[in-house]
């Protein structure tokens, strides 16, 4: 049953190049009301137990190490369709196959610093949003 949230991060290669803003009001103009946010960095631990469902890919140590590089901005998002709809919003993971007028053609550099993170089901934008927001910072 669709929950109509996700969750999303801006990742620390946007966050460092001043990308927060512009991401926020795509978001916003996307019709997503914003009804978690903070503006926080993730340990290396944080990162590795996040991503834990990636631990035996070959990218997984260059992505944790990454991710823990610098802060990030977490969001609970709400829209009706929220997590296919900012799917499409976000583009592809490679920003060179994303279309034009996503977040990642506008903002990513590369397949490993692609801006930003969005659920990718229902179940995982719960977990993912607890992960980063007590039940009293979630509106």
């Amino acid at each position: 049953m669709a929950t109509n949230r996700t969750f999303t991060m801006i990742k620390p290669d946007a966050v460092e190049n001043g990308h927060i803003g512009g991401i926020l009001n795509m978001i916003a103009e996307g019709g997503f009301k914003i009804v978690s946010l903070k503006l926080t960095q993730l340990t290396l631990a944080d990162a590795k137990a996040f991503y834990a469902v990636h631990a035996t890919r070959p990218f997984y140590g260059e992505l944790v190490e990454f991710m823990s590089r610098g802060p990030i901005v977490a969001a609970i998002l709400e829209k009706e369709n929220a997590i296919e709809d900012f799917r499409t919003l976000i583009g592809a993971t490679n920003p060179a196959d994303a279309v034009e007028g996503t977040i990642r053609k506008k903002y990513a550099t590369s397949i490993g610093e692609n801006a930003v993170h969005g659920s990718d089901s229902d179940a995982n934008a719960a977990v993912e949003g607890a992960f980063h927001f007590a039940g009293r910072e979630q509106f």
